[in-house]
């Protein structure tokens, strides 16, 4: 059975896409999603500032372009995201501590996961403020007040740096970076078609 490692950040469309489209992929080979959680912030600062740099100086085409790329592949997958929420880039770091705290818990992380994604994306919620979160974790049926306690101990902030080092230290530079089996790394929703050719290769 292949095994799919996906490092994400919810404050990203494109990790929405892939996390979005890669669960009935992974269910048509029956292959096991782990989820990883980690600050794709952090990664800009630590290896990759050309993405702060080009939100500094944007090129006028490639954000119209990008307008429509986003789009069109939201559509294709059934789903509404917004180009820019209004508040964009927004700091995920509670968010992705939260995640962290459930990483062992797929059943309350995978549902929390998506809400959150649906809840910044398409409803424009400021996923930075602990109230958005607080109602986030009761609609998926996740008793805030030890979540929000977990987050504030260093094991879990811990976490969260160690995941965010770790997709570095296997040639990450941003999210979603997917591996297949460990070893076979892939960037992007746009890489699914040959996410799906992995699968295949692994039987």
């Amino acid at each position: 059975m292949a095994q799919i490692e996906i490092f994400y950040d919810l404050s990203s469309p494109w990790t929405y896409l892939a996390c979005h489209n890669i669960r009935p992929l992974a269910a048509e080979f029956g292959a096991t999603i782990t989820w990883r959680p980690f600050l794709v912030g952090g990664v800009f600062n630590a290896i990759n500032p050309s993405v702060h740099n080009s939100r500094e100086a944007p090129v006028a085409a490639k954000v119209a372009y990008g307008k429509k790329d986003l789009a069109d592949w939201a559509r294709l997958a059934g789903l509404k995201i917004l180009h820019y929420p209004s508040v964009f880039p927004v700091n995920a770091v509670r968010a992705m501590r939260i995640c962290c705290a459930l990483e062992d818990q797929p059943e309350k992380l995978v549902p929390f996961n998506f809400a959150t994604f649906e809840a910044y994306w398409a409803d424009d919620q400021d996923i930075s403020k602990p109230e958005i979160l607080e109602a986030i974790l009761r609609k998926t049926g996740i008793d805030p007040a030890p979540v929000f306690a977990a987050i504030e101990t260093q094991p879990v902030k811990d976490r969260l740096r160690t995941n965010t080092q770790e997709v570095i230290d296997r040639g990450g530079y941003g999210s979603p970076t997917i591996f297949i089996n460990k070893t076979d790394m892939y960037f992007g929703n746009d890489r699914l078609p040959l996410i799906r050719a992995a699968l295949q290769r692994a039987g």
